[in-house]
C-alpha cells in the first residue's frame, strides 16, 4: 500500500514537471521595452488601419506560441540615437559641415510597429543608417536655403524644418523622432572664424576696457584698503595705549590700595574722635547750660531785678524832686509874671493918666505921647524879665532831674549794664558769632573746654558786652562790630553832665 502512493506521487509530480516545461515551451512574454511578433499559424491580427495583418502584434503581456507552428521575434522599442555629419554649401556658396544627433525609436502605436516589423524586424541594427542617410538629404536641401548667419543664430529654424520635411518619411517607417540636435557648423574658408572677429575685437576691446577699469578700481580699492588698514592700526595702537594706560592705573591702584585702605581707616578714627569731640562738646555745653549759664542768668536776674527796682526807686525820687522844683519855678515864675503884668499895668495906667492930666492941663499932645510911650516901654521890660525868670526856673528843674538819674546810674553801673546785656543778649550773641562767619569746617580738639573759651573769646574780644551795654545806656544803637572790636562812640564815657 504505501509503495502504491509513492508511485502516484512521483506520477503526479512527473506530469506537474512536464506541465511547467510545456508551459515555457509555449508561453511568451513582451517586455516594457519591447513588441512580440508572432508569426504562423492562426497568427492574425488588427490595426487601426487594417482589418487584418498577417501577425500579430503583442506589447505589455503574454501570449501562447505553438512551437512548430508559430514563431515569435521580439523587436525592441527603446530609443536609439544616430549620429549626423553632413556637408554641404550654404546659399551664400559657404561650404560647411554640420555635426548632430538624431535620437528615435520605434512608434508605441501598433501601426508603427507593424511599419517597423516588416522594415527592420530582422535588421535592426540598419536603423541607425537608414536614419543617417534620410537625415542628411534633408539637411542638405534646407541649409542650401539658408545662410551661414542663420545656421548660427537660428539652430532650432533649422532643427525643426528639418524634422517637418522627414515626418512623412519616419511615419512609412514607423519610426518617430525625440530629439534632434546640432551640435557643431565647421566651414573650411574661415568664414564663420572672420563672422565672429569684429564681434571679438569689439568683446575684447571692451574686456580691456573692463580690465582697465577693473584695475582702476582694484587700485583705488587697495588704497583705500591701505588707508583703513592704517587707519585701523592706528585705532588699535590707540586703544592699545588706552588698555595699557588703564592696566598701568589699576596697578598703580592696586599698589596704593594698602595706604589708602590705611589713611581711610585713619580717616576713619579723625571722623569717629571728632564725632565723640562733638558728643563731649554738647555734652559740655549742656553742662554749662545747666550748672554755669542758668545758674548765673538767675543770679542775674536777681541782681538785675534789684538794681531795677533801686534804680526805679531813685530815678523815681529824682523825677519827683525835678517836678516839685520845677513847679515851684513855675509858680514862681507865674507869680514874678503876674506881679510884672499888674507893675506894667500900673505903668501903662500911670503914663495914661499922666498923658490925660498932661493934656487936660494943655502942656500939649507931645508930652502925653511921651508918657505912654515910657510907660508901654516899662511893661515889655516888665513882662520880659517875667518871661525869663520863668524859663530860669524850668531849665534848673530839668538839670535837677538828669543830675539825679546820672546819680542813680552812676552808683548802680554794675547792675544796669548786666540788665541790659540780658536784655540784649540776642544781638551780642549775635555780633560775636559773625566772627565764625567765614569758618566751613571747625574741628575742637580739647572738647566743652576749647568751646567755652573760643565762645567767651568771640563774646569778649574787643569788649563787645561792654560796648553794646554803654552804647544802650547812652540811648543810642549800637553800631554793627567789625572783627569783633567795638566802635569809637562805644569806648567813649556818657556826658552826664548838665
Amino acid at each position: 500500500m504505501p509503495t502504491e502512493y509513492f508511485v502516484i506521487g512521483g506520477v503526479v509530480l512527473a506530469a506537474l514537471l512536464i506541465l511547467i516545461l510545456l508551459f515555457k515551451a509555449v508561453w511568451r512574454v513582451a517586455e516594457p521595452n519591447e513588441a512580440l511578433i508572432i508569426s504562423g499559424l492562426g497568427a492574425r491580427g488588427k490595426t487601426e488601419l487594417t482589418d487584418s495583418l498577417g501577425f500579430k502584434i503583442i506589447t505589455g503581456k503574454g501570449t501562447s506560441v505553438l512551437p512548430g507552428f508559430q514563431t515569435a521575434r521580439r523587436l525592441r522599442l527603446d530609443s536609439r540615437a544616430a549620429n549626423l555629419q553632413v556637408s554641404c554649401v550654404t546659399q551664400q556658396g559657404i561650404p560647411v559641415v554640420v555635426r548632430g544627433v538624431v535620437i528615435y525609436k520605434v512608434g508605441d502605436d501598433l501601426h508603427s510597429i507593424a511599419n517597423a516589423a516588416r522594415r527592420f524586424l530582422d535588421q535592426q541594427d540598419s536603423m541607425n543608417g537608414a536614419i543617417h542617410e534620410l537625415f542628411t538629404g534633408h539637411l542638405r536641401s534646407i541649409i542650401g536655403n539658408l545662410t551661414v548667419e542663420d545656421l548660427i543664430l537660428n539652430r532650432e529654424r533649422l532643427t525643426g524644418e528639418t524634422r517637418a520635411s522627414a515626418a512623412d518619411e519616419m511615419i512609412k517607417l514607423g519610426l518617430i523622432v525625440d530629439s534632434l540636435q546640432i551640435q557643431e557648423i565647421d566651414d573650411e574658408t574661415g568664414y564663420i572664424t572672420n563672422l565672429g572677429k569684429p564681434h571679438a575685437a569689439r568683446i575684447a576691446a571692451s574686456a580691456r576696457i573692463a580690465e582697465a577699469q577693473r584695475d582702476q578700481e582694484a587700485t583705488e580699492a587697495e588704497q583705500v584698503a591701505a588707508a583703513n588698514k592704517a587707519s585701523a592700526w592706528r585705532d588699535s595702537k590707540i586703544k592699545q595705549a588706552s588698555y595699557q594706560a588703564e592696566i598701568d592705573e589699576a596697578q598703580a591702584r592696586s599698589r596704593q590700595a594698602g595706604p589708602l585702605s590705611e589713611a581711610s581707616a585713619r580717616q576713619e578714627v579723625v571722623v569717629q574722635e571728632t564725632r565723640a569731640a562733638e558728643l563731649e562738646a554738647a555734652l559740655a555745653e549742656q553742662r554749662l547750660q545747666a550748672q554755669v549759664r542758668k545758674p548765673a542768668d538767675a543770679k542775674a536776674y536777681e541782681t538785675v531785678t534789684a538794681s531795677r527796682a533801686e534804680r526805679d526807686a531813685r530815678i523815681a525820687q529824682a523825677e519827683a524832686e525835678a517836678r516839685e522844683t520845677e513847679l515851684r519855678a513855675a509858680a514862681q515864675a507865674s507869680q514874678v509874671k503876674q506881679a510884672a503884668a499888674a507893675e506894667a499895668e500900673s505903668v501903662r495906667l500911670r503914663g495914661v493918666a499922666a498923658g490925660e492930666a498932661t493934656k487936660a492941663t494943655g502942656t500939649g499932645e507931645a508930652e502925653a505921647a511921651r508918657a505912654r510911650g515910657f510907660a508901654l516901654a516899662e511893661a515889655t521890660e516888665a513882662q520880659g524879665l517875667a518871661e525869663a525868670a520863668s524859663a530860669r526856673a524850668k531849665g534848673l528843674a530839668e538839670a535837677a532831674a538828669i543830675r539825679a538819674r546820672a546819680e542813680a546810674l552812676a552808683d548802680n553801673q554794675e547792675a544796669v549794664i548786666a540788665q541790659q546785656l540780658a536784655e540784649n543778649w540776642p544781638q551780642i550773641v549775635e555780633a560775636g558769632a559773625k566772627a565764625f562767619g567765614n569758618v566751613d569746617h571747625m574741628v575742637v580738639l580739647n572738647g566743652a573746654q576749647g568751646i567755652e573759651e573760643m565762645l567767651a573769646k568771640a563774646l569778649t574780644l574787643g569788649g563787645t558786652g561792654l560796648g553794646l551795654a554803654r552804647s544802650l545806656l547812652n540811648g543810642a544803637t549800637p553800631a554793627p562790630l567789625a572783627n569783633g572790636v567795638e566802635p569809637e562812640a562805644a569806648k567813649r564815657p556818657a556826658d552826664t553832665t548838665p
